[in-house]
């Protein structure tokens, strides 16, 4: 178990890779990777239960499945940081012939990766599939799941949560980033969400509020609480608000930056505020 402070200065570093990733190919989603950076820090290297090496079966283990795979700069990072390919590949982010696509593939056979996403709303069917394996196979393990919130707009999102929750799917952790922005604007006005808590419920979901998304040490206690409440009869669900872009304040609480790279100044400005601890790739 690493410690909180050790923790924090991951998550420091994370946002360094990403903002580097996209910066050096001027590709790739900056926004939501950052605002989820706290999350994948805390699944991978606090809550997951993880055996050494890597095999796409994932048997005796932990799943996880990124639905919104535009983010896959904070996946990318974190999955090299914590051993599951060198961490030099990530200088070949989004470039030809690069195991590090724009959003994750598994035809280059890269390790972590099991399923291509990117294609929204898909994701919630395939962890839904994998949970439902795990039971079939005696495997007591869980799989964890994150999806965008603007990514609920697809309608292929509730046939699975109503699936989930009429046939009791209770060991899968479902997180919603949900952090008001999408690409073309505030989802509340390119097409209001109403109160996904309350709707996940009426589908049969066990649901979790995490108001501070950004904060590592809440983001840690509600995974570990959500853990608690599986295999009781429910999926759970948490519903996860993060600032798009935090860390970096140009960059926060606005859609402009869900795909858009930084120049060199904008860049500078950003590292400056991130600091290097651990290491640049």
């Amino acid at each position: 178990m690493a410690e909180t402070k050790e923790l924090k200065a991951l998550a420091t570093q994370v946002r360094r890779d990403i903002l580097r990733m996209v910066h050096q190919v001027n590709s790739g989603h900056p926004g939501g990777s950052l605002g989820c950076t706290e999350f994948f820090v805390a699944l991978y290297y606090e809550i997951m239960d993880l055996k050494d090496g890597f095999d796409m079966d994932g048997k005796g283990e932990d799943l996880f499945f990124l639905s919104n795979g535009h983010i896959s700069p904070v996946w990318y990072s974190v999955l090299a940081r914590r051993g599951y390919f060198p961490l030099e590949e990530l200088g070949t982010f989004r470039k030809i012939d690069s195991r590090l696509q724009g959003h994750p593939t598994t035809h280059e056979g890269l390790p972590g990766v099991r399923v291509a996403s990117g294609s929204l709303g898909q994701g919630m069917s395939v962890a839904i599939g994998a949970a439902l394996a795990k039971k079939l196979n005696k495997d007591n393990h869980l799989v964890y799941s994150l999806h965008g919130d603007g990514e609920l707009q697809e309608g292929q999102n509730w046939e699975a949560i109503m699936y989930a929750g009429s046939k009791g799917v209770d060991n899968l952790i479902s997180t919603i980033d949900r952090n008001g922005q999408q690409i073309d604007g505030p989802t509340e006005e390119v097409m209001p969400l109403g109160d996904v808590s309350v709707k996940l419920e009426a589908f049969g979901w066990e649901v979790l509020e995490l108001p501070e998304g950004n904060d590592l040490e809440a983001v840690l206690a509600t995974l570990k609480e959500a853990k608690s409440r599986t295999g009781k009869g429910k999926p759970v669900a948490i519903v996860m608000d993060t600032v798009m872009g935090h860390g970096v304040d140009f960059m926060m609480h606005t859609h402009a930056w869900h795909g858009k790279a930084p120049n060199d100044e904008q860049l500078a400005t950003a590292l400056e505020q991130n600091p290097e601890t651990l290491g640049d790739y």
